[in-house]
């Protein structure tokens, strides 16, 4: 039975952008594929790599080299881009959707302060 909200005039539409989507997969997964978030988007592998460059050039990824492949990061305390949802962080939506960043965010940032030989608050490290 159609309803008069969804007619055939509009039902093509759908709530998350691809970049939401895309997001949303390397969030789930941070050392997933390009190929497998297309087939898991439904987007070509040269969309979801322009995606993944526009969330990187945004400041909404970070990416490192993992031997032969990608792991990607998402940016904590990254917000919303459109005026109406920008006091918000997309933190919430991905937990909601993905499971939460925060212990993912943190190895990652653990991590990178070993590699930097330097501790959190940008006093160098000493050792006894």
């Amino acid at each position: 039975m159609e309803s008069e909200r969804t007619g055939h005039r509009r039902n093509g539409w759908t709530f998350l952008t691809n970049h939401a989507r895309v997001l949303i997969a390397i969030a789930r997964d941070p050392g997933i594929r390009l190929r497998d978030i297309a087939v898991e988007c439904g987007l070509t592998e040269r969309t979801v790599q322009a995606i993944v460059t526009d969330l990187q050039a945004d400041g909404y990824l970070n990416k490192t080299r993992d031997g032969r492949r990608n792991r990607y990061v998402v940016a904590p305390g990254a917000r919303f881009r459109h005026p109406a949802e920008a006091g918000h962080e997309i933190a919430g939506l991905l937990a909601y959707l993905a499971g939460p960043l925060s212990t993912q965010s943190a190895k990652v940032e653990q991590s990178a302060e070993v590699a930097n030989d330097t501790p959190g608050h940008g006093e160098p490290r000493t050792t006894v």
